[in-house]
């Protein structure tokens, strides 16, 4: 017999486990087809035994009752007794033989059910539930390619969002009253956007590996496992094949030579002759994916380089000292179980030369369960070296300096402060972590940035030293600026130029947009924004000339920095919270107030939808904005050294006093009433002037109502006075 080369799925079809899987169950439901032939020639087989059987009996009887006159006739002169002449002796054992043959038959019939029909049927069920299993474990690693995308893409949102946050906190650093507190936070959120780029570029090449692995091992060795199981499937029905033979051959004599032939025939049958015309007929042109690559933020233009910085390091030698223990870890249990899967397979290779007698398709299943042990470790592994590879590649093996703080996960159950970054560490469960040595405390979010700079094991008394030793380091490199790679201490210059440069963004994909009449035009701005000891802020548009830009007084702070509200301690014990208008509000509807600035107000009904029910003396209940509306402190409230400090002004109050801000304070945008649809509103940064019909003319400070900020081409949707048009994106803010 012609040697038949053999072929690998994996190797030859890729990612075509879809064709594959589909071929494959074809080949499995094809075995009820054949359980079913060999019932009904069971049948067949048992109805042709009682015919002869029925048939023997017949003439047997039509024999005994003609026996004696056949042998020596009618009318013999000597009763011949029990002898019968030679032909019906012939005659007897030719009945006789049709006998044989119908048992012959009927047994027959009885072993293509036990044999051949129900083996038939037991196979064909085992091999469907392993290649569901194949299925269900390629729904797994699907999952997991996607999980692996999606985590990149969760970690990209999460870069562009830092970077957002670092240019927000640069603009406020610009126009802030508080110049060193604002340079403080922007430090810390420019040192927070380091480490989560680091993140992002290691995920990135997780990703790629985990992309290479599912596309070169996962999926080619799921391919090979399913071609195992129909090469399987066929080898199996070789033997069943091979058994019904065998037995009709016992039971048709007659038809040996033909039998003869059927069984020279089925070995002929070689499991791999159907998986290479498969092959042939679905090999089609594969082109792996492309790598994953670095994509900067379109608001902090970057380049695909890790920082290198001291706070940078400390975050990627915390990494590499998680990552780099697992590896050698890893690697001995996956050798471990690449031994299992070496010692299966050679089992299942012993089953096929007939050297070992268990059943082959157990084997395939205990083969493929360890297979997707290894898979499980493997991808472990990949992920700790890849974490090790990229660090050390660019700063080296930091795990080797300094000794490892002993962090255990704490309960704080008494105020306590971090000792990296100096805020409260608060929450009821495990917030924080505690080092068992020195005393060391840290939020959850700054264990990866704590130096390894353990002392050791210390008495009570040391560990309260070293505890107001670092509380006072953290204040201090809280307000100090951040180390550049060169070494020098000077923070980075807040200007526009370092994060985006407008349209040539993300955010502005596409400069060219067609208007009405299809004319395209191409419109481009290339700002740029300096600081000075002033914070005096300059644009260029392409529209007018470039005329210097106003400082814009800062809007009222956030609710999360007003303070609680007031308890009002009255007779019957209640607390009734009371507040302050900050703008002059005049009531415009039924059910609101009119109210002057700086009236003192008690507040009935809490925020809803942005609108607050207070009462300003008997009679005078209703809403007003609750963007007009400051909380009032307790009249014994919480002393100030308990709070933590506001990086903002508790209200815009303060703001009206100063130089800033010299004439009457307008209110800001009154929200839509309760039920009413919520209406967003947007700012224009820069003057504009409309090239078409189809946009508006801007002033800055301009505002509008916002319907889209668009689908990423650089252009937003604005309505003004009922009618809506186009504006550039980047020429304006949401408010």
């Amino acid at each position: 017999m012609a040697q038949v080369a053999a072929v690998s799925f994996g190797a030859e079809l890729k990612d075509g486990y879809k064709p594959v899987d589909n071929w494959v169950n074809l080949g499995i439901s094809w075995l009820a087809e054949i359980q079913e032939f060999y019932q009904e020639r069971a049948a067949i087989e048992k109805d042709y035994s009682q015919k002869l059987t029925a048939l023997a009996k017949k003439y047997y009887d039509r024999k005994s009752k003609r026996s004696s006159n056949l042998s020596v006739g009618d009318n013999p002169a000597l009763t011949p007794g029990s002898l019968e002449a030679a032909s019906l002796t012939t005659w007897t054992t030719q009945l006789s033989t049709l006998e044989a043959r119908a048992n012959e038959h009927a047994k027959f019939s009885q072993d293509l059910t036990s044999q051949v029909a129900t083996p038939l049927e037991y196979n064909g069920r085992k091999l469907e539930e392993l290649r569901k299993s194949h299925a269900d474990y390629n729904g797994k690693l699907v999952k997991e390619r996607d999980s692996s995308y999606g985590d990149l893409r969760k970690l990209k949102q999460k870069y562009d969002s830092v970077c957002q946050e670092v240019e927000n906190r640069r603009r406020k650093a610009e126009s802030s009253l508080d110049k060193s507190k604002a340079q403080s936070t922007y430090n810390q959120q420019l040192m927070e956007m380091n480490n989560v780029k680091n993140t992002y570029l290691i995920g990135i090449n997780v990703a790629n590996k985990m992309k290479e692995c599912y596309y070169h091992e996962y999926v080619p060795e799921l391919l090979d496992s399913l071609q195992d199981l129909n090469e399987t499937r066929v080898s199996k029905l070789n033997s069943i094949w091979m058994v019904a033979a065998a037995l009709e051959t016992n039971t048709l004599k007659r038809s040996a030579d033909h039998m003869t032939h059927l069984s020279t025939e089925i070995p002929r049958n070689v499991p791999s002759l159907d998986s290479n015309m498969f092959v042939r007929h679905n090999a089609v042109q594969w082109q792996e994916p492309s790598n994953l690559i670095f994509e900067p933020s379109p608001v902090w233009l970057d380049q695909d380089h890790m920082m290198t910085d001291e706070a940078s390091k400390v975050f990627l030698r915390n990494i590499l000292q998680k990552s780099k223990p697992l590896v050698n870890q890893l690697k001995t249990d996956a050798a471990q179980k690449r031994k299992e899967l070496d010692n299966v397979k050679q089992a299942r290779k012993n089953i096929r030369e007939g050297k070992d007698r268990r059943d082959e398709v157990a084997c395939v299943v205990q083969q493929f369960m360890v297979q997707e042990d290894l898979h499980a470790i493997e991808r472990k592994r990949l992920t700790a070296e890849v974490e090790t590879s990229t660090i050390t590649s660019v700063v080296g093996d930091l795990s080797i300096y300094g000794k490892n703080h002993a962090f255990k996960s704490e309960t704080f159950k008494i105020p306590t402060n971090c000792d990296l970054c100096g805020d409260r560490i608060w929450g009821l469960s495990a917030k924080g972590f505690i080092c068992t040595d020195c005393g060391f405390t840290c939020h959850s979010k700054c264990q990866m940035k704590v130096p390894a700079d353990c002392p050791g094991e210390q008495t009570k008394e040391e560990k309260k030293k070293l505890k107001t030793e670092r509380q006072a380091a953290a204040l201090a490199a809280v307000a100090a600026p951040p180390a550049v790679s060169n070494g020098s201490a000077a923070p980075p210059p807040l200007t526009r130029q370092d994060t985006m440069n407008s349209l040539s963004s993300g955010y502005a994909a596409s400069a060219t947009r067609s208007v009405s009449g299809n004319v395209p035009r191409i419109s481009t701005m290339d700002e740029q924004v300096t600081s000075s000891p002033l914070t005096q802020v300059t644009s260029n548009s392409p529209s007018a000339g470039a005329a210097p830009r106003r400082n814009r007084i800062v809007a009222p702070p956030p609710t999360a920095y007003i303070s609680a509200p007031v308890p009002d301690l009255s007779s019957n014990g209640s607390a009734q919270p009371r507040g302050k208008m900050l703008y002059a509000y005049e009531a415009r509807d039924a059910g609101e107030v009119s109210l002057s600035e700086g009236t003192e107000v008690k507040i009935i009904e809490p925020d809803d939808g942005g609108w607050t029910k207070v009462q300003a003396g008997v009679g005078k209940e209703g809403l007003v904005p609750t963007a007009y509306l400051e909380e009032l402190p307790t009249p014994a409230g919480t002393p100030a050294h308990e709070r933590p400090p506001s990086l903002y002004s508790n209200s815009s109050a303060s703001l009206a006093s100063s130089n800033v801000a010299a004439k009457k304070k307008q209110g800001p945008a009154v929200a839509p009433k309760r039920g009413a649809k919520k209406v967003k509103y947007a700012e224009a940064l820069y003057s504009y002037t409309a090239q078409s019909d189809a946009e508006f003319d801007m002033t800055e400070g301009e505002k509008f109502i916002l319907i889209s900020m668009g689908t990423g081409d650089g252009w937003a949707d604005v309505e003004k006075n009922g009618e809506t048009r186009s504006v550039p994106a980047n020429y304006i803010q949401e408010v």
